[in-house]
């Protein structure tokens, strides 16, 4: 039981950690401070790969301490808890506590992180599209170029 709680606490200082990457990102889209946006995406990336890793041990050591209190393998962390005696059902408890609320605050971070992105794309596309020659048409459909324009192209976009 002992090397599930480590494996826990680790996975739950890996969640804050990504919980911490994605505010960054976060506060360097709504500060359209693209020139460090893709480390910030690299540094959400390797937390994840980490997690998945550590996911793994405690996959493990769930299964192990699911074999000593007699349950089925793979069994969740209430499961766990349930069967367990104290201290280790309050320390499971508040791990499975702790996750569920971490876990909706990256879904809710993720979710803001992703509108953000979808907003600076379609107005750089739209930016770009602006760039773009004129098109009208014609009074029997066909499309006709329009006269060229000088236009100032802003260089930090």
């Amino acid at each position: 039981m002992e090397k599930l709680a480590l494996v826990l606490w680790r996975e739950r200082e890996l969640l804050e950690t990504l919980l911490y990457r994605l505010e960054v990102e976060q506060l360097l889209l709504t500060n359209h401070r693209s020139d460090h946006l893709t480390r910030a995406a690299n540094d959400v990336e390797a937390v994840l790969e980490t997690i998945r890793q550590t996911e793994v041990l405690r996959a493990v050591a769930a299964d192990e301490a699911a074999a000593a209190l007699g349950l089925a393998p793979s069994p969740s962390l209430f499961d766990l808890a349930e069967a367990s005696e104290e201290p280790w059902r309050s320390i499971l408890l508040e791990h499975r506590e702790a996750f569920t609320s971490t876990t909706n605050r990256l879904t809710d971070m993720a979710e803001t992180n992703r509108d953000l992105l979808t907003a600076g794309w379609q107005a750089a596309r739209a930016a770009l599209a602006d760039l773009e020659e004129p098109t009208t048409y014609a009074g029997d459909g066909r499309a006709v170029g329009s006269d060229r324009v000088a236009r100032l192209f802003d260089g930090s976009l």
